[in-house]
């Protein structure tokens, strides 16, 4: 059985569980939670980063990160399913998962300066870089509607939505109607979203 090492609130760990789930890989899938912090936890011998998700396979090889991870549980049930074969769709898919992905570092950067720093010690310009990461990234996917193709970017993209949903109180919603719309219609077409939602 494969060994997914990874946190109930990650949202690089909730897009490789939505995979797993689309693909019908995960009753194959033991999830062992990690915690990123602590120095003891084997995740760190595991991925040298100490970083989530971690799949181990069976033969004991570490894959990393959830980018890879996808692609690894797709090439495993086939292929060309949630990641297109075909160049044309290949490309925009892998292009917005790394837009996605992006927007979650951001969202990640700017939860973990307010866990890890005092308030005294918090960089307001720090915030607000990253913020700005989210809001371009958000921008740029404004086209984004109900009825968008299902594949590894759009998977990205409903888990980076998720965070801020779950980590800023949904505070993006009012700006982009478009994309609640799309995120509505992927929870209705996608049971493994709401399947993976962490408790709040």
């Amino acid at each position: 059985m494969l060994i997914l090492r990874s946190s109930p609130a990650s949202p690089f760990g909730r897009k490789v569980k939505i995979v797993a789930r689309i693909l019908g890989l995960i009753d194959g899938i033991e999830i062992v939670a990690a915690d990123t912090a602590d120095p003891g936890d084997t995740l760190r011998s595991q991925n040298p980063l100490g970083k989530i998700p971690a799949l181990i396979l069976e033969d004991g090889m570490v894959i990393y990160d959830s980018r890879v991870i996808a692609d690894y549980l797709d090439h495993l049930a086939g292929g060309g399913i949630v990641i297109p074969a075909a160049p044309e769709e290949r490309y925009p898919a892998l292009v917005m998962q790394a837009l996605a992905d992006g927007i979650m570092d951001a969202s990640l950067l700017q939860v973990y300066e307010k866990r890890w720093r005092e308030e005294p010690l918090r960089s307001a310009a720090w915030l607000d870089h990253h913020a700005g990461k989210v809001g371009r990234g958000l921008d740029a996917l404004g086209e984004l509607g109900p009825g968008a193709p299902i594949h590894v970017g759009t998977i990205a993209v409903a888990c980076a939505l998720g965070y801020l949903d779950l980590r800023f109180a949904g505070s993006w919603r009012g700006d982009y109607p478009g994309l609640v719309a799309f995120l509505d219609d992927f929870a209705a077409r996608v049971p493994a979203f709401d399947a993976t939602r962490p408790a709040a």
